[in-house]
């Protein structure tokens, strides 16, 4: 007996065709369709139409340099208080250690560690430029951004114009978590809520320094918490365009246990074909192979992303709430998930230049099922 057709797809499919803007109702359809194929169809032709057959990712590296935090989030697995077994805190020595000449980027965030200075951040910032002048450095979320302000006494603007000054090229998305207000005072209430995330990305904008969003999702939020989250994103990007890049992430319940089980790949690859449809003025789409899994992150090449991310060097946070995935991966590694998926291999600097085009006549035909 064949399946009865799926009409939430309907309206948006006909707006997307017509070239018009998706609304809220729009995307919570979206949400509730049945047809994840379809809806992977819809996505993929909207990333192809912009990308053609290209994937991109970065020869990067995460460094972390301290897991002490003046803050309690109940979802974090990576946080941890001065003085405990399991703390630690770099040197600039051990930061700038961990970067070599192969990297375009470093991508730093880390714990709100109570004792650094302000000299302790530009020092490493001017560390890593002297010993690698090719490393572009896209470091802190708005949450460390914000963190600085109120304990150096700084405006955000002076901030980021200082870290600016000694290298910072862009700011990373994380820290946005989930933008619902009935979330924040559940999972994170001394943390940023919305309103001070958004402004901190504006000023960023204003200033020419280009940044990454972030969701957190697949915890207790709703699909209109996701919704809404995507369109606030949206509107900045609208009144101040800066936004490089949107990366959906899966949160992982290791010991937190916020839910029992990590979203299902269906729900990672429906959530990242919404935003390429939802968010028409962000560039780029990121499948986070460290959330997703390598596979579903190859996979969801076709669902509307464009990007996985990189290398990564050694990835903590994730991993310290048990992510199953590797944490790195060789660039061989990277351009053949891409290869795998039939798109061609791009590799690409924090900002999204083009580095090398590892064309060998491949196609990026989609291979979601027609």
């Amino acid at each position: 007996m064949p399946s009865r057709p799926d009409h939430a797809l309907d309206a948006g499919e006909v707006k997307v065709e017509r070239g018009e803007r998706l609304t809220r109702k729009d995307a919570l359809a979206l949400f509730a369709a049945r047809d994840v194929i379809r809806l992977g169809r819809l996505a993929d032709r909207v990333k192809r139409a912009r990308w053609t057959g290209r994937a991109h990712f970065v020869i990067n590296r995460q460094i972390n340099p301290t897991n002490v935090c003046v803050l309690s989030c109940k979802f974090c697995d990576f946080a941890t208080k001065r003085g405990r077994a399991n703390a630690y805190a770099m040197t600039i020595r051990e930061v700038v250690d961990r970067c070599s000449p192969e990297l375009r980027e470093v991508h730093i965030v880390g714990g709100l560690h109570p004792d650094w200075t302000w000299d302790y951040y530009l020092e490493m910032f001017r560390a890593i430029k002297a010993g690698f002048p090719q490393i572009q450095i896209k470091a802190w979320t708005a949450v460390e951004i914000d963190f600085f302000s109120k304990k150096f006494r700084l405006s955000i603007e002076e901030v980021l114009r200082s870290l600016q000054a000694v290298g910072l090229a862009a700011l990373p998305g994380g820290g946005a978590e989930v933008f619902s207000e009935r979330v924040r005072k559940a999972l994170f209430p001394f943390k940023i809520g919305a309103p001070r995330w958004l402004e901190i990305h504006r000023i960023a904008h204003q200033l020419g320094i280009p940044t990454n969003a972030t969701l957190l999702y697949g915890h207790m939020e709703t699909y209109e918490e996701r919704v809404d989250h995507m369109l606030k994103l949206r509107d900045l990007q609208d009144e101040a365009q800066g936004f490089m890049s949107f990366i959906p992430l899966a949160y992982l319940p290791g010991k937190t246990q916020v839910v029992a089980r990590q979203a299902s790949a269906m729900e990672d690859l429906k959530t990242v074909a919404i935003a390429r449809l939802l968010l028409d003025n962000v560039p780029h789409i990121k499948a986070y192979w460290v959330t997703m899994g390598e596979e579903t992150a190859s996979v969801a090449l076709h669902f509307g992303a464009d990007d996985i991310d990189g290398t990564i060097g050694e990835e903590k946070i994730m991993h310290a709430a048990e992510a199953a995935s590797p944490v790195s991966l060789t660039r061989g590694r990277l351009v053949e998930l891409i290869r795998e998926a039939g798109c061609v291999p791009v590799e690409r600097d924090a900002l999204y230049r083009t580095v090398h085009v590892y064309d060998d006549h491949a196609s990026c035909e989609s291979s979601v099922p027609q």
